[in-house]
C-alpha cells in the first residue's frame, strides 16, 4: 500500500511516501506554509498524485507519552486533513525523538547550514513513515 507520511509544521512540512510494497520510506519535499487550510490543499494534491492509500500524520508526545500543545494542534491539521482527504484514512503516529534522529542523520551526512534546515522536516517524516511500515510488518 502507497502510505503518505507528513511531519506537520507551522511554516514548514514535510512529506514523505513509500513504495507499494512497504520497503522503504523516501522523502518527497517540505512543504514552506503557513495557512493551514492551503497546506492540507496541498497535502490532498500530493496523496492524489502519488495515489496514496492513507496518510500518517506525526503525533508529537512528550517524553513521558502526554501529549501538549503541538499534539493538539497535529490532531487538529489531521481532522482538516481527514475532511479534505474523505476516503483515504489519516493516522496519527508517535514521533517522538524522530527530529533529533533527523538531524542526527543529517550530521553523519555531512549536511548542515541552510540544506540541513531545508531537509530535517523530509528527513523526521521519512522517520516516521518508516517506524509505521516497520510496526505493520510486526503485526502492531
Amino acid at each position: 500500500m502507497v502510505i503518505l507520511s507528513v511531519d506537520y509544521g507551522d511554516v514548514r512540512t514535510g512529506i514523505a511516501v513509500c513504495d507499494k510494497n512497504e520497503i522503504l520510506a523516501s522523502p518527497v519535499c517540505v512543504i514552506t506554509e503557513r495557512s493551514r487550510e492551503a497546506l492540507v490543499e496541498k497535502v490532498h494534491r500530493l496523496a492524489v498524485e502519488k495515489e496514496a492509500e492513507c496518510l500518517v500524520v506525526g503525533l508529537p508526545k512528550n517524553m513521558d507519552g502526554t501529549e501538549g500543545f503541538r499534539a493538539e494542534a497535529c490532531k487538529a491539521f489531521a481532522d482538516v486533513l481527514q475532511q479534505a482527504c474523505g476516503d483515504i484514512p489519516v493516522l496519527l503516529r508517535d514521533e517522538r525523538l524522530t527530529t533529533v534522529s533527523a538531524h542526527r542523520a543529517l550530521t553523519d551526512s555531512g549536511v548542515f547550514g541552510k540544506k540541513r534546515k531545508q531537509t530535517v522536516d523530509a528527513v523526521s517524516a521519512v522517520m516516521i513513515l518508516q517506524d509505521y511500515i516497520d510496526s505493520r510488518k510486526q503485526g502492531g
